[in-house]
């Protein structure tokens, strides 16, 4: 995980979070002359000629209309599991992200494509059991047939207590979850 004093929160034109991005990109926005500073960490990063406190909460000069499509999933590997309930698809066992791994249902190799329909969470023994054939070759069965989601599956929105930087805190929305950790 990133250290908090590595990131920055973006903020559009109308003070709404956009997306929270590494001090790197900040400074390149700043220097662009796209973004004004609206806090800053302690930590100062030193150039040959100049020297800037690192940016902690960065605002756009000019408002960006965000698209929001509610019925397009995005395919990317963490969709894929909460699509699946972190569950694999074989053995229908609930794990950690950290210990699964996603399975081409179809092989690349056998003309499978990488896409929602032949995608689907797995776990490390199973995927290693599978191999690069297809369920029936290796006598295993699918828990349900992958599919494209509908809608945007409902994730909760965890922001630890003790790591968001306190001059994030008035720009963050309330009805975000806060935890603990």
């Amino acid at each position: 995980m990133k250290r908090v004093m590595e990131q920055t929160l973006l903020l559009n034109a109308s003070y709404e979070p956009l997306k929270v991005v590494h001090w790197q990109k900040a400074i390149t926005l700043l220097c662009q002359g796209k973004v004004e500073v609206i806090a800053v960490h302690d930590r100062e990063i030193r150039a040959v000629s100049f020297s800037v406190k690192l940016p902690s909460v960065i605002r756009l000069l000019r408002f960006v209309r965000i698209k929001r499509r509610f019925d397009y999933v995005p395919f990317s590997r963490a969709n894929i599991y909460g699509r699946d309930n972190y569950t694999c698809q074989y053995c229908d066992e609930v794990y950690q992200a950290a210990d699964l791994t996603f399975d081409h249902v179809v092989p690349v190799a056998q003309g499978g494509r990488k896409d929602w329909e032949n995608i689907v969470t797995c776990c490390v023994r199973c995927n290693r059991r599978k191999g690069g054939r297809t369920p029936a070759e290796a006598g295993m069965r699918l828990v349900r047939a992958p599919r494209r989601p509908d809608t945007v599956p409902a994730f909760r929105i965890t922001i630890g207590l003790r790591n968001a930087p306190e001059s994030w805190r008035d720009y963050l929305y309330w009805n975000v979850e806060l935890d603990d950790a």
